[in-house]
């Protein structure tokens, strides 16, 4: 069992009000590779923050996600500098090897259980603000 990463709170503003999530930070190459992968116990308002992406500091940059290896379906949502969301990529297929691209440079993912998004009435332009 591997030590769970720090949580932190991330707070998505939309039309229909705010969405609070605790969810672990993936802040290193090592851990952003790892992502969710094999994991099946992630909190209903839980997930895994990419922040900052890419983690090297070169800066915002198109980012591609795959599901090699997650057996969850996930809703990843890519996050542009400004912190209001990109796109939405809803309930992702478990274990695919299909890449999943952000579309736009990004400095931010955030991945939530599959369906929350839709759930929440979260959707593109929304802001996304955490603790930095």
């Amino acid at each position: 069992e591997r030590a769970k990463a720090p949580l932190t709170e991330v707070t998505i503003a939309s039309a229909n009000g705010r969405h609070v999530f605790r969810v672990e930070v993936a802040d290193t190459p090592e851990k952003q590779q790892r992502g969710l992968m094999y994991r099946t116990d992630i909190p209903k308002d839980g997930g895994m923050l990419f922040a900052p992406y890419p983690p090297d500091g070169g800066g915002p940059r198109e980012a591609s996600f795959w599901m090699k290896n997650t057996p969850s379906p996930l809703d990843i949502i890519f996050i542009r500098p400004d912190g209001t969301i990109a796109r939405i990529a809803e309930n992702t297929v478990p274990f695919s090897e299909a890449q999943v691209p952000s579309g736009e440079p990004v400095s931010a993912v955030l991945e939530l259980n599959g369906g929350r998004s839709a759930e929440l009435g979260i959707a593109e332009g929304d802001k996304v603000s955490w603790n930095k």
